[in-house]
C-alpha cells in the first residue's frame, strides 16, 4: 500500500489520456459521475459540450425568473443531442399553475427527450401562482405519470433562512422527512442536491445527522468551482452560504492568496478522505456550482479527476 494517496497524471488503468502532475485517487473516485449546472445564457458560450465533460455527465439546467420556457428547452434539446442526460430545473414559485407545470414537462420530454428533474421552491420571494414549494409539484403525481425516472430535491447543509428564518433547521428537516417518505412512493429514483459550501466539516456532521434522523436518499454535494475569490463571496452572500464561508473570508485576509482563484481543492480532498474511510458514507456525488465559468470548471477537473475528468471527445479521439 502506498504511503501517500497519489499517482501521477497518465498512469491510467486504460488507454486514457497522458497528463502531467499527481493525481490523488480519493479525489478521482469522489469526482466519478460528477454533474455540473448550467443556465441557457452560460451554455451559449460553450461551443462543444463533448470538449469539456465526460460521456455521461448529468448537466442540471437552472431555470432563472424570466428565463423562456423555450430557451430552457432549446438547452435541454442540444445537450440531450449531445450525449448528456438532462435535470431541468422546477422552480414551484415561478410556476403558474398544474396547466403550465405540465405543459413544461410535456416540452421537456417532447422536444429534448428529459426524464429526470430538479426540484426546488426557486429563489423568488413571492409565488406567481398555486405553487409554493416542491412538495405541492411532486404531490401534483405529474412527473410519475409522465414516467420520469429520476427526482431530485434540494438539500441545505447550513439551513436556509427563507425555509428557517429562526435560524433553526426545523422546516428543511421535516420537508427532507416528507421526501424520504415520498421516494418509497415513487417509481423514479430520488437524491438530494445541495445548494454549495466551502467547509468539509459542517457538511460531513450535517450529512451524518440525516442518516442519523432516516433520511438516507443519496447526496449529491454543491460545490463551487474555481472563481475569482470576489466573485465567490458575492454568489455566496446571495445564496444565503453559512458558517462555511469564513473559509473565504479568511483567505480574503490573506494578501498572499487575495488575487488567486479559489479551486474546490481542499474542500474536496477533505469530503474524499472521508468517503475512502467511510465507503456508506452518504455524500455519493459531486454537484459543480460553475460560478468562474463552465470551461474552467471542467478544465479543472480534467487537470484534477483523473479517469473522472477525461472528456467525452478524448475518448473517442483515443479510441478508448
Amino acid at each position: 500500500m502506498a504511503l501517500l494517496n497519489f499517482r501521477k497524471r497518465g498512469e491510467t488503468d486504460n488507454a486514457g489520456p497522458a497528463t502531467t502532475g499527481p493525481i490523488n485517487a480519493e479525489v478521482e473516485a469522489l469526482l466519478q459521475g460528477y454533474s455540473i449546472e448550467v443556465m441557457p445564457r452560460t451554455a451559449e458560450k460553450v461551443e462543444d459540450f463533448r470538449a469539456l465533460l465526460p460521456e455521461g455527465t448529468r448537466v442540471y439546467i437552472a431555470h432563472i425568473e424570466g428565463t423562456p420556457i423555450e430557451d430552457m428547452v432549446a438547452t435541454a434539446k442540444r445537450l440531450s443531442e449531445a450525449g448528456y442526460p438532462v435535470m431541468p430545473h422546477f422552480p414551484a414559485r415561478i410556476i403558474k399553475d398544474r396547466a403550465t407545470l405540465q405543459d413544461w414537462i410535456a416540452r421537456y420530454q417532447g422536444e429534448a427527450g428529459v426524464d429526470q428533474a430538479l426540484m426546488l421552491a426557486g429563489g423568488v420571494a413571492q409565488p406567481v401562482g398555486e405553487f409554493d414549494s416542491s412538495i405541492q409539484l411532486l404531490e401534483t403525481g405529474l412527473f410519475d405519470k409522465a414516467g420520469f425516472k429520476r427526482l431530485h430535491v434540494a438539500g441545505h447543509p447550513e439551513g436556509n433562512r427563507d425555509i428557517d428564518p429562526d435560524g433553526s433547521t426545523r422546516n428543511v428537516s421535516d420537508a427532507l422527512a416528507w421526501k424520504q417518505d415520498f421516494s418509497q412512493k415513487t417509481d423514479a429514483k430520488m437524491a438530494i442536491a445541495t445548494q454549495f459550501a466551502f467547509d468539509a466539516k459542517p457538511i460531513i456532521a450535517w450529512a451524518d445527522r440525516l442518516r442519523e434522523e432516516g433520511v438516507n436518499l443519496p447526496i449529491h454535494i454543491g460545490i463551487a468551482g474555481p472563481a475569482k475569490l470576489q466573485t465567490l463571496i458575492k454568489f455566496a452572500i446571495a445564496c444565503g452560504v453559512g458558517p462555511s464561508l469564513k473559509v473565504l473570508q479568511k483567505r480574503a485576509m490573506d494578501v498572499t492568496k487575495l488575487v488567486l482563484p479559489y479551486t474546490p481543492t481542499d474542500v474536496l480532498t477533505e469530503l474524499a478522505a472521508h468517503k475512502a474511510k467511510h465507503p456508506d458514507f452518504n455524500i455519493t456525488n459531486v454537484h459543480f456550482f460553475p460560478l468562474g465559468g463552465i470551461k474552467t470548471n471542467a478544465n479543472w477537473v480534467i487537470e484534477n479527476g483523473g479517469e473522472a475528468g477525461v472528456p467525452a471527445a478524448q475518448r473517442v479521439s483515443a479510441g478508448a
